[in-house]
């Protein structure tokens, strides 16, 4: 089988290692592409080409199909323009490539903006923080001092971002001089930030939330439109380096499961929650393998092989899952390119 991941994050290469790791030598052909030579997924693959840089759209999606046809690709795994992809499964099938989408068009591109996502969310499926979306200084105004009449904290997060790029909490008491000094991440003083709306009075759909202030759980998963066949949970220790446990959160785990079932979720995915007053709330849905990814799967799953056999249609028994595992990722060196 030769299954084809195009241009993607880093992390990829820990889905390589597992998907080598389960099948026999020689079963599974791994292809990557990228638009940089020195791209870390390269050193795990089998198979490594460059990809046009200058291409999105229409005429990328033309392009992935004439690779398939190239290079004899039997699974096509996409990164980039997944969401577009998700949208045309009928051009690969009709040169016999199966496409492996975390969920159909409508259900990424909801996924993709959060202020549409939590909006759409039902508590009947999972708990969510309390939010205002806001557009302009105005509304800015308004939300916080709704939110702030609620909650003892408030934070700000683009409505679309990767990585929780763009999140800060707002921080009543010290400016941003103060901060710097004392070496703050993550916070914002909030009258700056109020102040630097002046010169934009229209911005992109910035998130007004309730800041959840407890431990963090990343959920790494693997399913089969809508059916949760595994996930591993990753309570993340709030000391800097203090590594992360494979937890058994019954109320992670449920909500997890119905996720999975009410947005048909499929493959490898990745569901993050953090806990507040009220318990653990749902964050995010990440539509690919997360940066933790290797860590999940040394809980005793190796997701990749078990999203790989439910994309084949075949059984596969369930991993015993090593709770209370404490796990850490390492850094390690190495050559990409010789000079």
């Amino acid at each position: 089988m030769r299954i084809w991941f195009n241009k993607t994050f880093s992390t990829i290469s820990a889905v390589f290692r597992d998907l080598r790791q389960s099948v026999p030598a020689g079963e599974v052909t791994l292809i990557c592409t990228h638009t940089h030579t020195t791209a870390a997924a390269f050193l795990a693959a089998d198979e490594s080409y460059l990809e046009p840089s200058d291409l999105t759209g229409q005429a990328y999606l033309e392009w992935c199909v004439d690779f398939c046809q190239q290079h004899k690709v039997s699974l096509f795994w996409p990164g980039k323009e997944a969401i577009l992809i998700s949208k045309h499964h009928v051009l690969f099938q009709a040169i016999g490539v199966q496409v492996l989408s975390v969920a159909d068009y409508d259900t990424l591109s909801l996924l993709h903006d959060k202020a549409d996502f939590y909006a759409d969310l039902s508590p009947d499926v999972a708990k969510s923080m309390d939010f205002i979306p806001v557009n302009n200084s105005a509304e800015f105004d308004h939300a916080v001092t709704a939110l702030s009449a609620k909650h003892e904290s408030l934070c700000v997060k683009p409505a679309v971002s990767v990585f929780g790029l763009g999140f800060r909490v707002l921080d009543t008491q010290r400016d941003s001089i103060s901060q710097l000094l004392q070496g703050i991440e993550y916070q914002i003083p909030l009258q700056e930030l109020r102040q630097g709306m002046t010169n934009t009075p229209q911005f992109d759909t910035l998130l007004v939330m309730e800041h959840l202030a407890g431990p963090e759980w990343s959920v790494d998963c693997a399913g089969r439109h809508g059916e949760l066949l595994c996930a591993v949970q990753r309570k993340k220790s709030q000391l800097a380096g203090g590594g992360q446990i494979i937890d058994n959160n019954a109320e992670i785990q449920g909500m997890v499961n119905r996720l999975t079932s009410h947005y048909r979720l499929n493959g490898l995915f990745n569901i993050q929650f953090k806990e507040g007053v009220n318990g653990p709330s749902l964050l995010e849905i990440n539509p690919r393998p997360s940066g933790g990814f290797g860590m999940a799967c040394l809980s005793g799953a190796n997701l990749a092989h078990i999203a790989l056999q439910g994309i084949k249609g075949k059984a596969f028994t369930q991993p015993v899952i090593h709770y209370g595992l404490k796990v850490i990722e390492v850094n390690t060196p190495m050559v990409l390119q010789e000079v």
